[in-house]
Parts: C-alpha cells; sequence; structure tokens
C-alpha cells in the first residue's frame, strides 16, 4: 500500500546559489536536484527532522532556522508513483567552511553515497528540475519579501 511521506528539507543559500543533491531517475532518464533533507520520524517536529538529516546526511550543524513554507508534491521516480508533503526551511551552516567548497561528500539514510553541490537558481529549468515542485516559487517569493 502507497502511502503519503512526511519530509522536511532545508535551503542553504551562496550569493545566487543553493546546496542541493544531484540524483538521477533510470526510468525517465532525468538528472534532477533537491535540497538536503529527508523523512519525520514518528514524534519528531520537521525542524528536529531537518537538524537531524543534515546531521547524518553531510555531518553538519545548523543554525537561524527560517520556515517557508509546506509543498505537496506528487511524482514518479524510476517508474514508482510517490506522494510527499514537505516542510521548507531555509537555514544557515554553523561551520562557514561549508560554503567556500564546490562540493561536499555525504551520505544517503540508506548509506548511499551522495555529491551535494552547488547550483545558481539560474541553473534550475525543466531540462534540469529542482524538486519538490513548487520550490523554485517558493524560494522567489521569499527572497521578494526578505
Amino acid at each position: 500500500m502507497s502511502q503519503i511521506r512526511a519530509l522536511a528539507v532545508c535551503v542553504f543559500r551562496r550569493e545566487d546559489c543553493i546546496l542541493v543533491i544531484e540524483a538521477n531517475d533510470q526510468v525517465k532518464g532525468e538528472t534532477f536536484y533537491r535540497p538536503l533533507g529527508g523523512g519525520i520520524e514518528f514524534g519528531e517536529t520537521s525542524l528536529d527532522a531537518v537538524k537531524r538529516e543534515i546531521r547524518e546526511e553531510i555531518g553538519a550543524e545548523i543554525t537561524d532556522l527560517e520556515y517557508l513554507g509546506v509543498l505537496e508534491n506528487i511524482f514518479t521516480y524510476d517508474g514508482e508513483p510517490g506522494h510527499e508533503i514537505v516542510q521548507i526551511y531555509d537555514g544557515r551552516f554553523l561551520n562557514d567552511s561549508l560554503y567556500l567548497v564546490a562540493q561536499i561528500q555525504g551520505v544517503e539514510s540508506n548509506g548511499v553515497p551522495m555529491t551535494v553541490l552547488w547550483k545558481p537558481l539560474s541553473y534550475f529549468s525543466a531540462r534540469h528540475p529542482l524538486y519538490p515542485s513548487g520550490l523554485m516559487n517558493l524560494l522567489q517569493k521569499a527572497r521578494h519579501e526578505a
């Protein structure tokens, strides 16, 4: 039985860039991007989940978390349907040296190594999608309100 998954992700900004995971959908032949973060565990707040996920994925501590909004993401990944409710945060690394590197090596929850990259917002398009769907609009709205 398929279930809706609750996620929390954090957007980290460096000038006009954001930090993203690069991933591939083998069925669609699509390379896509998403911010760091992951599943919210039972009894855990989305705020605590995003802190834990960043610590687990790249071993970093974060601060200055600001809630940006929630997005519903209905999609197909590797031929399987998915449905997520994603809590979106903006945050900052405690370790400023993470803003100086081009990429960060991390590990996904299933133990698979991952590379996290800084990409300019202008990079994302239909050819290079940023997920969850609607995230670009949310980031542009937050930028105008700042």
